[in-house]
């Protein structure tokens, strides 16, 4: 969940803009599959999406989606979900998975935030989850949200709440996060019309060698190591901004 950045880069025939590589999930995916069953245990994420614009018999864009661990969820209750996914081996799990489910109202395919393979108004909600869509920089994947979103319908993202919990601590101490501004990036959403929730929930592990393999994953090993020697135990609270508004 670290990574700022989502995506995957494809052979350039495809010409796909706006994808960026996501290194954790696209290095070691079973290890980021680890990292997704202890995100937010209570499912406040998805309590606040459907208190905000439910997708009960809705078209759902699950954007970015990798290898498709949302997609059960959203399948139980929408009338159709379309996953997009630009990075290859991600988007073939993502299939693998619909497949061993047996979720018939799914469907896979590539594409990027700036370049959907969809029709004009054709999406009720868009679920955007640390994908792509993190402050300046992500206006021409607004361009095509706006696109393809029908009148009424409502685009969500989820990123990290960089001001409070125990792992935005970890964040100010990565160099990858040196230059992340939350006045900046809050600032950008408001201004494009959207609102901000803040949701304070937590990673939740069963075990403690899942835990570090994770922060192993997402952050620099000098400071993997020096978290996982000041922290103990199997659970981390995490704070999550999620940005959302109706077209």
């Amino acid at each position: 969940m670290a990574s700022n950045h989502s995506g995957g880069s494809e052979p350039p025939t495809l010409a796909l803009p706006g994808v960026h590589p996501s290194p954790n999930i696209q290095k070691a995916p079973d290890v980021y599959e680890r990292e997704n069953r202890a995100v937010d245990p209570g499912g406040k994420i998805e309590a606040a999406m459907a208190a905000a614009a439910p997708w009960d018999g809705k078209v759902l864009l699950d954007l970015g989606a990798g290898t498709g661990y949302h997609l059960p969820r959203f399948h139980e209750t929408a009338a159709h979900v379309i996953a997009v996914e630009p990075h290859g081996p991600s988007r073939v799990r993502a299939m693998a998975r619909v497949a061993a489910l047996g979720l018939e109202r799914v469907s896979v395919t590539t594409g990027s935030a700036e370049r959907l393979l969809l029709p004009d108004a054709s999406i009720d909600v868009v679920h955007a989850r640390f994908a792509y869509f993190f402050g300046p920089g992500c206006e021409p994947g607004l361009a095509e949200l706006a696109r393809v979103i029908r009148p009424c319908g409502a685009a969500f993202m989820i990123d990290n709440d960089l001001r409070t919990g125990t792992f935005a601590s970890w964040l100010r101490r990565s160099p990858d996060w040196a230059n992340a501004d939350p006045d900046e990036i809050e600032g950008f959403w408001a201004g494009r019309g959207f609102d901000l929730t803040r949701i304070a929930s937590e990673w939740r592990f069963e075990r403690r060698e899942d835990l570090d393999a994770v922060v192993r994953l997402e952050f620099p090993p000098d400071l993997a190591a020096t978290i996982l020697m000041e922290h103990p135990g199997t659970s981390v609270d995490y704070h999550y901004a999620l940005y959302h508004r109706r077209y």
